[in-house]
């Protein structure tokens, strides 16, 4: 049932969008679905958590020959790039911190079942996603500030970077390991985690579908200005992937590894990312367009890559 719901995925995503679409289109008051936004993602995270042996998350601060490349693609090649399409955008600074949210923090979800149909080393991504987690969320604000200036200040606030990181990531994190922990010790809870393990692909749509459903409503005509970000994450999705297996060539990676690492660098945080645009003063809704607008784009983009990023390297299997 995993394995079927893993290679599903991408249709299943794309089948919670369309729901989401005409549930906002067609049932009153799918706004309210806003407040589950929040539950429904740090749920998300902890069964992406649990995949994960928490007690060895230590090691993959030492396996430096990975993540050294994954962590230099995602917060050194993929910013210069962003710096580079930022340029190409209409001097709003909603729309452009919009972008820079989304495009300036790496995936720790279902990039791990994407590089798996691409035939890249999924558990080696998986290992690291607590990392990936940690670091953008410390060098966001950084990032912020490099790029908008004194207008990060009165942008983005600290407190809800704060509020994200305690419920969206130690939580789950805790909790995952606390479920580890007794899986362990009770047959029970073994039996209950290996259920929950189902749950990654079901829980993504779940959150796909809330965020659609719930953000449509107050969209209207805030796709004007997103769709203007459109061309920079088409640029994004076709170059990112080039930055990833570029590094991992320089660090002479196995393929498998060099393959998660340019799924890595361009799959992006958009979902984990949306609570913090909606904590932004007057953010919405050009905000979330703007962020749901890249989400749209990414999976369509994840179609191909599934199907390309495979290619890469394989002369030298």
């Amino acid at each position: 049932m995993r394995d079927r719901l893993e290679h599903s995925q991408i249709a299943i995503y794309f089948v919670a969008v369309a729901a989401g679409c005409f549930s906002a289109m067609l049932l009153p008051g799918t706004d309210r679905l806003e407040s589950a936004i929040n539950p429904a993602l740090a749920l998300m995270l902890y069964v992406t958590f649990l995949q994960v042996p928490v007690a060895e998350l230590g090691g993959a601060f030492t396996r430096v020959r990975f993540i050294l490349p994954l962590l230099l693609t995602n917060f050194l090649l993929v910013p210069i790039l962003v710096a580079v399409l930022v340029s190409f955008l209409p001097q709003n600074p909603v729309l452009i911190l919009g972008v820079l949210l989304v495009l300036l923090t790496p995936c720790i979800d279902y990039v791990v079942t994407f590089s798996q149909l691409g035939r890249a080393d999924a558990r080696l991504l998986l290992a690291s996603t607590p990392v990936l987690l940690m670091v953008q969320i410390l060098l966001l604000p950084v990032y912020l500030h490099l790029f908008l200036g004194e207008n990060a200040s009165e942008l983005v606030q600290p407190a809800p970077f704060i509020h994200a990181f305690i419920w969206l990531i130690a939580v789950p994190l805790i909790l995952a390991a606390l479920t580890q922990f007794m899986a362990r010790k009770i047959h029970l809870a073994q039996k209950a985690s290996e259920c929950i393990g189902l749950l990654p692909v079901p829980a993504t749509a779940t959150v796909l579908f809330i965020v659609v459903a719930a953000m449509l409503p107050q969209l209207g005509e805030a796709w004007s200005v997103a769709v203007q970000a459109v061309p920079v994450y088409l640029a994004f999705a076709a170059l990112a992937p080039l930055c990833g297996w570029s590094m991992a060539k320089v660090f002479h990676l196995e393929p498998a590894a060099g393959r998660a690492i340019a799924f890595s660098g361009a799959t992006r945080n958009s979902l984990v990312i949306l609570p913090l645009a909606l904590a932004v003063p007057g953010a919405v809704p050009v905000l979330p367009a703007v962020i749901v607008a890249q989400t749209m784009v990414e999976l369509i983009s994840e179609l191909v890559y599934v199907r390309l990023i495979p290619r890469l390297g394989r002369n030298n299997v």
